[in-house]
C-alpha cells in the first residue's frame, strides 16, 4: 500500500495542474489588461464555471497531461524496471489516442478502450496547440536524437508531470531523459524538450524526496537536470531564465510585474521559468501561486498548469483550497488516475 503523504503529493500534483489550467483557459487569450477590466485589479482568481455544466473546464494541458499518465501506465510491469523504449512508444500511442478525441466527438465503447477513449468529457476541443496536432497527424514518433520539427512551444513540458508522479525505481537522469524523450515526441527544439526533463525532475523529489524547502528543491533540480544537457547550445539560455525566475521569486514584488521580465510562457523555457517563480515565490499557498501564474498577458493556462503541478506536487491536495477542488472537471478520473500513479500501476482496472 502507498504512503498516504505520498499518495496525497501526487494527487496534489495532477489535481494542482488541472486547477491551474482550468483557472487560466478562461484567460488564454485576453491581454494582463482585459483580464483585469473584466475581473477587477487583481485579475482573475476564482473559476469561470461553463454555463452548461456549471463545472471548470480544462484545456489541452490537462487532456494531454492524463494521456501522459495512461500512456505510461500501460509500459509499467509491476516488479520489472521501466522499459524506456516501451514507455516512449506507450505514451505515444496514447497521444495518437488523444488525436482521436479531437477529431471525433464521440466516446468508444468497446472493451480495448482505454478508460480515457471512453470518457465523453474527454472528446471535446479545448484549443489544442497546432504543434501537438501536426506532429501527431504526421504519425512519426520525434526524439532528441531525431526532431520531428524546430518547436520549442511549451506543449511539451505542459504534459508531462505525470513522468515524475510515477512511483517507479528511476534515477534522476532517467527521469529527467524520459520527460524529454516524451515532449520531444512532438517538439524537436531543444528548448521545447528540455524544460520537460527539468519539471519531471522537480515534481519527483518534490513528491518523493521532499527534503528543505520548495525553493531549495526548485534550485539542485534545476541545476542538476540541466547538468545532463551540458553539451546542448541552449542550456546556457535556459539556466538563465531559470535563475532569473528564482532570484525574482527571493526579491518579491510585483508578481505580473516579475512573470512580464520572465516572459509570456508561450515557449517551453518561459512556461517553466514562470511557474518555478510562481512556485517558489507562493511556496506555502498554493492559491496565490496559481492565481500569479495565470494573470499575464502570455498562455495563461499552461503556465497555470506546470505551477499548480509543481507547487501541488510539493503541498499535496490536502493543502488545496476546496473551492479549486469541488468544480473541478473530472476531478474523480484524476484522483484516479493518480492513485494508479502512486501505486506504480499495481492493481490497475485495465
Amino acid at each position: 500500500m502507498v504512503d498516504s503523504e505520498v499518495l496525497d503529493r501526487v494527487k496534489g500534483c495532477l489535481l494542482g495542474g488541472a486547477i491551474g489550467d482550468a483557472l487560466g483557459y478562461a484567460v488564454e487569450f485576453s491581454s494582463l489588461e482585459r483580464i483585469r477590466v473584466k475581473y477587477g485589479a487583481d485579475g482573475i482568481a476564482d473559476y469561470e464555471l461553463d454555463p452548461t455544466s456549471g463545472e471548470a473546464i480544462f484545456s489541452d494541458d490537462t487532456q494531454m497531461s492524463l494521456f501522459t499518465a495512461e500512456g505510461l501506465l500501460s509500459a509499467v510491469k509491476p516488479g520489472e524496471p521501466l522499459d524506456f523504449d516501451a514507455a516512449i512508444r506507450s505514451i505515444h500511442l496514447a497521444y495518437l489516442d488523444w488525436l482521436e478525441t479531437q477529431r471525433s466527438r464521440t466516446a468508444r465503447t468497446d472493451e480495448g478502450a482505454s478508460r480515457l477513449m471512453r470518457e465523453p468529457k474527454l472528446f471535446r476541443d479545448r484549443a489544442p496547440g497546432t504543434t501537438c496536432l501536426s506532429a501527431l497527424r504526421s504519425g512519426n514518433c520525434g526524439s532528441p536524437e531525431a526532431p520531428i520539427n524546430n518547436s520549442k512551444g511549451c506543449g511539451g513540458v505542459m504534459r508531462v508531470a505525470p513522468i515524475g508522479a510515477l512511483n517507479a525505481n528511476l534515477s534522476d537522469a532517467e527521469v529527467v531523459r524520459l520527460g524529454a524523450a516524451a515532449a520531444a515526441i512532438t517538439h524537436g527544439h531543444s528548448l521545447g524538450y528540455m524544460p520537460a526533463g527539468v519539471a519531471a525532475l522537480a515534481v519527483r523529489r518534490l513528491i518523493y524526496a521532499p527534503t528543505g524547502s520548495v525553493v531549495e528543491t526548485l534550485r539542485s533540480s534545476c541545476a542538476d537536470a540541466l547538468a545532463l544537457f551540458a553539451d546542448d547550445p541552449n542550456v546556457d539560455a535556459l539556466k538563465s531564465l531559470l535563475d532569473k525566475a528564482l532570484d525574482l521569486a527571493a526579491r518579491g514584488g510585483d508578481d505580473a510585474e516579475n512573470v512580464a521580465a520572465i516572459g509570456e510562457g508561450w515557449v517551453g523555457e518561459e512556461a517553466l521559468a514562470i511557474a518555478i517563480y510562481c512556485a517558489a515565490r507562493w511556496e506555502n499557498d498554493f492559491s496565490r501561486c496559481v492565481v500569479a501564474a495565470v494573470n499575464c498577458d502570455g498562455d495563461s493556462d499552461s503556465n497555470g498548469a506546470v505551477a499548480g503541478n509543481i507547487l501541488g506536487a510539493a503541498l499535496g491536495a490536502s493543502r488545496i483550497d476546496a473551492k479549486w477542488l469541488e468544480k473541478l472537471e473530472l476531478r474523480g478520473l484524476i484522483e484516479e488516475i493518480a492513485g494508479d500513479l502512486a501505486n506504480g500501476g499495481r492493481g490497475r482496472d485495465r
